[in-house]
């Protein structure tokens, strides 16, 4: 039996760690922020959240797929989650009720197993009663495609057959063994027979018994028994590790069930967190991976909005055809948090995921990276700009066409000049080498230099500023200043002077949720 939720032919690996750079996305996107939400107390949640938000997918009819899937999870909420929590349900019990006995013996294999099957059975039917009852309010093809499995596998003659057999496995009668006499008249080819039924009636059979022999082995005779027990092991022994085996195959069913679910119920949770604020969730379009699209109407930093307990502002941008972003504008201007709202949103749009935004396209891309500012080193083995080109220098490594990475303030450590230079020819190499390329950055030379050249491919976007010094908080499209305004900053931390309306510019947008 398979579950195929998260894939259309293929089970969830989740036993690929994570690399370096998928920890540093992790950090600089804010993703623990997200994942705990999403996981709430569940670690299972947490695991598989995580695995799957960085197991980025590139085809576009799997991403899909999973969103058929997810619109079907919040039109019957409830019983996903009472399949989720059934396959938790069973996978406890027989973690905390069987996992203490030993297997080292055939005869403690085929009890436990024997035991194990029978709790399975009970927790199979309930599956099965969820799949008649409710199985016919889900419209996606994976879920139809499990709920047909198991209604056509767990039918009436497999329950009986299961319990036929679990009764003769408790061996009520004792335990019938053929044997034959090998060399040195040692016992071989052990064979468990199946016991003939009764023949006449029970009156005959109380008055007529077959010619047979027998032998009793006295009750200390500890050595007798323990013979005994040797040969019931060596006949039991291929039924005990078949048994075994239909046992944990069943068992990885239910793993899978509970691994695949978590994540749809990890969406459901954070979809309840944003509903209850009334903040705009969509299902994205993904576009190819050869193509350049970036449109979003309403996106807003989702991480942001689960940390503040205001409002929060949302932007649009119109970037199709775009292989550069180039983001400049006032400090403390809602810069870094655009950035992070596409990068949030391209990851959740490639697992699968719902979005934060009214509405969303984007091409998918292979590898998603980010160069964001980091503090000084606390070790004091190398400088700030020391580390900067370090990651830089590994994400060269790595990055193939059809990449995306998001600079946030990068090669801000050593002067103007200077890095702005360097961030010229890094981001020229990497969109001649077909990556795309999103740079927060208060450089002013480096933005000129790329707005002087009017690439038609590039985007430049701007961090709005009312006279007075008042952010928005918005981006709109509009080419770089020689300022970025910190002397507005210098007027609010050292004069005391507040920036104007910038309480009123946190104005939480309605939007429609999926």
């Amino acid at each position: 039996m398979k579950v195929h939720l998260l894939y259309r032919d293929r089970d969830v690996d989740l036993m690929q760690a994570p690399s370096s750079h998928d920890k540093t996305l992790m950090q600089d996107l804010g993703l623990p922020t997200l994942i705990a939400v999403m996981a709430g107390d569940d670690k299972r949640i947490y695991d598989v959240a995580q695995h799957t938000l960085l197991a980025s997918l590139t085809d576009i009819d799997t991403i899909l797929y999973r969103q058929e899937i997810l619109k079907d999870c919040f039109k019957n909420e409830q019983v996903v989650r009472d399949m989720y929590n059934l396959a938790v349900e069973t996978l406890e019990s027989e973690r905390k009720n069987f996992l203490g006995i030993a297997f080292r013996y055939p005869h403690a294999i085929l009890y436990r197993s024997v035991e194990v099957l029978q709790m399975l059975a009970g927790m199979l039917r309930r599956l099965k009663a969820i799949a008649d009852q409710d199985g016919v309010g889900f419209d996606s093809e994976g879920f139809r495609t499990l709920f047909t499995m198991l209604r056509s596998e767990l039918d009436h003659d497999y329950f009986a057959a299961i319990q036929y057999h679990l009764k003769e496995l408790k061996f009520g009668h004792g335990v019938l063994i053929s044997a034959q006499l090998g060399e040195g008249n040692k016992g071989t080819d052990y064979v468990l027979r199946k016991r003939n039924p009764p023949q006449g009636s029970w009156v005959r059979r109380a008055f007529t018994r077959p010619p047979s022999y027998s032998y009793t082995v006295h009750e200390r005779d500890e050595a007798g028994a323990r013979a005994l027990g040797e040969l019931r092991d060596r006949g039991i022994n291929l039924v005990a590790n078949a048994l075994a085996q239909s046992t944990d195959h069943i068992l990885s069913f239910f793993t899978m069930l509970r691994n695949e679910l978590a994540f749809y119920v990890g969406c459901l949770n954070l979809r309840q967190r944003l509903s209850s604020r009334s903040l705009a969730l969509c299902f994205p379009q993904p576009i190819v991976l050869s193509h350049r699209a970036l449109s979003a109407t309403g996106l807003y930093d989702v991480c942001l909005a689960l940390n503040l307990s205001g409002g929060i502002v949302d932007n649009d941008i119109r970037g199709d055809g775009r292989d550069l972003v180039i983001i400049t504008g006032a400090n403390q201007g809602g810069k870094s948090t655009f950035l992070r709202s596409i990068g949030l949103s391209q990851v959740m749009m490639q697992c699968g995921m719902f979005v934060p935004a009214m509405a969303f396209r984007a091409n998918v891309f292979s590898r998603i990276f980010t160069h964001f500012k980091r503090e000084e080193d606390a070790t004091m083995e190398s400088g700030k700009f020391d580390e900067e080109l370090k990651r830089m220098n590994e994400i060269v490594e790595d990055v193939t066409p059809d990449c995306l990475v998001l600079f946030n303030e990068s090669f801000a450590a050593t002067n103007e000049r200077e890095g702005s230079e360097i961030a010229r020819q890094i981001t020229s190499a990497l969109i001649e080498s077909r990556v795309k390329v999103a740079f927060v950055t208060h450089q002013y030379e480096f933005a000129r230099q790329f707005h002087a050249r009017n690439l038609p491919k590039a985007l430049f976007v701007r961090a709005e500023r009312r006279d007075g010094g008042a952010r928005t908080f918005k981006v709109v499209e509009a080419p770089p200043l020689p300022t970025s305004f910190g002397e507005d900053l210098y007027r609010e931390i050292f004069l005391g002077q507040p920036l104007a309306a910038k309480e009123n510019a946190m104005a939480l947008q309605d939007a429609p949720k999926p």
